[in-house]
């Protein structure tokens, strides 16, 4: 009876939490991540903290512990951020992500349109590391393409979030994967290494369905394509030249360089090829700072462009949407949500009400398939219940990490479990945040949509095989054998 008491008491912050959650994305919509999330979550920990200390007198210094080092866990990861919003604004205005999008366009063919769009959202959401931005700008041309051209609005709409969900699943700039990998205490590049072993099974999977489902379709060729491709070409200076930054980056990343490295020198090199491939978007974008001298308009140019919102006219609003940039600072909102969010796993860590949520859950996860798909549910049933992935990604490994230490699994397990069920599924549920901006941008119901989004439906069915076989699955007492 004890027992069961201090469960009902620590489910008290979660209800709280997912009550506040609830009206949050009633009020706010898809703003709610910009501060009421935060707000949401700082006010379930003074709950949690409030039942400890009067219930069982645990000492605030144990949660100011708690919260100093959940906080301290994620110093890397925030500096990670700060420097993807740096590389995204340089890799746009450079014309590198412009350059990707334009080729990317040529690709797309009548008679495989949906493996086409998949293909092109995965490319331009790896680039970019945003699923969101990927469908509010190509998703939203391709839906224009796909019912031109006869497709279902939800075949339309799985195609491009299947894609965009990939790329926001495994690129490098994504802040999802750097959350994951982080808050698990992975090294980023090694957790997107371990998650290529279900991700690119999932999306070779999801792609041949598309290409079976779309082969049978017959389909006219779209004028919209040209249109962004025209606006891409006459704004910004494309030329193969440009594919020399990701190139060098990408062989930084196979050399395995530490991830803050990479991303501050593939940000330089892409400044220096803005300077010199679009010297005049460089100098429009610094004359709305400053005037004087050419090297000081460069110079403010350069620098806005990395660390503010630079906005381009390309003469198309949709390619204006999609060569928009963040930079440093359109991080900070997530940034935000990270430390209110340790701030919430910590208070339940100290006041031991994470560790009796956990005894609901645990007796089913004492083996190696049981625990991973124990984190596998457990991620997408928060995405459910809390109505955001990046809390669903905090709450999925704080319940569960210690459990993968305990029995001896590599913490990378657990943030490639969370990434395949935490992050991919959050669109599929019509209330989450994810739910709810994706249906509203693409004009598609989320019910309408969900059967579709192929990808997002095998990526946890696939970690939870992987684990069933064991596949590179590799416990400490077996290294140590070894």
């Amino acid at each position: 009876m004890k027992d069961i008491r201090r469960i009902a008491v620590a489910l008290i912050p979660i209800i709280v939490l997912v009550g506040m959650l609830a009206m949050d994305i009633s009020v706010f919509g898809s703003d709610a991540i910009l501060g009421a999330s935060q707000v949401s979550l700082l006010v379930s920990s003074g709950v949690c903290v409030a039942l400890a200390m009067w219930l069982y007198k645990t000492p605030w210094k144990d949660f100011e512990e708690a919260i100093r080092t959940n906080v301290g866990n994620v110093t890397s990861a925030i500096l990670i951020l700060l420097l993807i919003g740096a590389l995204s604004g340089a890799w746009t205005v450079s014309g590198i992500v412009p350059t990707f999008i334009y080729y990317g366009l040529k690709i797309i063919s009548p008679k495989v349109f949906l493996v086409s769009a998949c293909v092109i959202c995965a490319l331009v959401s790896l680039m970019v590391g945003s699923s969101w931005t990927t469908i509010a700008t190509i998703g939203v041309a391709l839906m224009g393409i796909g019912r031109a051209e006869g497709f279902s609005d939800g075949l339309i709409a799985g195609a491009i979030i299947s894609g965009a969900y990939f790329g926001d699943k495994i690129s490098p700039l994504s802040d999802t994967t750097v959350m994951a990998s982080s808050v698990n205490r992975v090294p980023l590049f090694s957790h997107i290494r371990y998650m290529v072993i279900t991700t690119v099974p999932s999306i070779t999977i999801a792609l041949v369905i598309f290409t079976i489902l779309g082969l049978s379709h017959d389909a006219a060729p779209a004028d919209q394509i040209a249109r962004y491709s025209q606006a891409l070409s006459g704004t910004f200076r494309l030329t193969p030249w440009l594919l020399v930054v990701p190139v060098v980056t990408t062989v930084l990343i196979a050399k395995k360089q530490p991830a803050l490295m990479v991303l501050a020198l593939s940000t330089l090199l892409a400044i220096v090829f803005a300077l010199v491939f679009q010297p005049d978007l460089v100098a429009g974008i610094g004359e709305k700072v400053t005037q004087g001298s050419r090297a000081r308009i460069f110079f403010a140019g350069s620098v806005e462009s990395i660390y503010n919102s630079v906005s381009l006219s390309t003469g198309n609003p949709e390619v204006d949407k999609l060569v928009a940039t963040r930079g440093m600072l359109g991080m900070l909102n997530t940034i935000f949500l990270i430390i209110c969010g340790m701030c919430f796993g910590g208070c339940m860590r100290a006041s031991g009400m994470l560790g009796q949520i956990s005894r609901i859950i645990l007796p089913l996860a004492r083996r190696r398939f049981g625990l991973v798909s124990a984190t596998v549910l457990t991620g997408t049933a928060f995405n459910g219940l809390v109505s955001d992935q990046y809390l669903s990604i905090i709450l999925t490994s704080d319940i569960f990490g210690e459990s993968y230490d305990r029995q001896g699994y590599e913490r990378r397990l657990l943030s490639r479990s969370v990434e395949d069920s935490a992050t991919v599924t959050s669109p599929l549920f019509p209330w989450s945040s994810c739910g709810m901006t994706q249906s509203t941008i693409l004009h598609v119901p989320t019910l309408t949509y969900l059967p579709f989004c192929f990808f997002n439906w095998i990526s946890p069915l696939m970690s939870m095989l992987i684990a069933a076989l064991g596949y590179r699955i590799i416990h400490k007492s077996d290294r140590a054998e070894g």
